[in-house]
Order: C-alpha cells, then structure tokens, then sequence
C-alpha cells in the first residue's frame, strides 16, 4: 500500500468528496484507511452498565484507498505515488512533480 499514516490525502469519491484530512490508522490487509472526521456514521448505542446513558453517537469508519488521493506536500496537488529505487533505498515520489515525499 502506497499511503502510510500521517500522509494528506484528499476525498475524490463519496459523500465526502473534496474533504482533506490526515491519516489516523492503516489497514492494509482490508486496503482502507482511517480519517477523523471524514466517513463518519451514526451508531446507536444501548446502555451497557446501570446508570449509563445509551444514544446516537458519530463514529469514522475506515475508508476505502481507492477512494482518496495524497496531497502532495512540496507542489500540493493531488497526485499518485511512485517509487524512485536506488541502491540502498526506495523512497516515494509524486508523479507531479517528481519530488520525493
């Protein structure tokens, strides 16, 4: 998987089209991501112990990656991920403006 946590990525499907945010947590396995505030559903909740309150809480589901683009941080377009491979290392490139990431 091309995103790790931490990166800026832009919505470009859903109902949350067009809404930045940061990465929380990666699943990699399931190919989805975690963004706070973005995604977020309704769950209702019942009371679990005695004088606890149930209701209708706002939770953020993971994200499929399909759904979300990087931001890159030197050009700051949405962009797609590239691997430049030397020697020794392999680091991220945006494939806007060739800057590593």
């Amino acid at each position: 998987m091309k995103l790790k946590k931490g990166d800026e990525i832009i919505v470009i499907a859903g109902k949350d089209k067009g809404r930045k945010g940061k990465i929380e947590k990666v699943f990699p396995k399931e190919r989805k991501v975690l963004i706070p505030g973005i995604n977020l559903v309704k769950k209702h909740l019942k009371p679990r112990k005695e004088g606890e309150k149930g209701g209708i809480v706002e939770i953020a589901k993971p994200l499929d990656v399909s759904k979300v683009a990087l931001v890159c941080p030197k050009c700051g377009k949405p962009t797609r991920v590239g691997y430049l491979i030397t020697k020794d290392s392999k680091e991220r490139i945006c494939k806007k403006c060739h800057q590593t990431i």
